[in-house]
């Protein structure tokens, strides 16, 4: 059955290939470094560095999964794994007992200090450095009209969340 929906345009196109393209070879590049010099991967640093803006650095495993883009299943593996590292910790909910929190550790704290300077600066030379001040302010502007809270929820650079 032929399809009625237009195809995107040159433009349209190449926005949306572009940051596609963009987000995965970013992502791929903070991974490798992250890993290469301190041992764990982006996803792991998302899960931490939401962990230490969390209040008490404690966070029910679902907002967990939520805030750091991962499916509740991924997220109980990685969890699994930090926990056997001695980064975080389980702790289980007294006002519902299927309910579980994941907990940062003093290992894990000690783990964001030396992985954030390596992140951050990351960030800035793979990505900021290509863009100026307006161009924040655009982007920012963009991602929250496209996912209202995407930019003030938690995130892997941290400095805000």
């Amino acid at each position: 059955m032929p399809t009625t929906t237009p195809e995107l345009s040159d433009a349209e196109l190449a926005a949306w290939r572009g940051f596609l393209r963009v987000h995965a070879a970013l992502a791929k590049q903070l991974d490798a470094e992250l890993e290469a010099s301190h041992g764990l991967t982006l996803s792991s640093y998302e899960v931490l560095i939401n962990l230490q803006s969390a209040p008490d650095k404690r966070l029910r495993m679902a907002d967990l999964a939520e805030r750091s883009l991962l499916s509740r299943s991924g997220m109980t593996r990685l969890v699994d794994r930090l926990e056997k590292q001695g980064l975080l910790a389980r702790d289980h909910c007294v006002s519902d007992a299927r309910g579980c929190f994941a907990v940062l550790t003093g290992a894990g704290e000690a783990w964001l200090a030396k992985a954030r300077p390596t992140h951050l600066d990351g960030v800035r030379e793979r990505f900021l450095a290509h863009l100026g001040p307006e161009d924040y302010e655009r982007l920012g502007d963009l991602w929250e009209r496209m996912v209202p809270g995407s930019t003030t929820g938690g995130g892997s650079c941290g400095d805000k969340t």
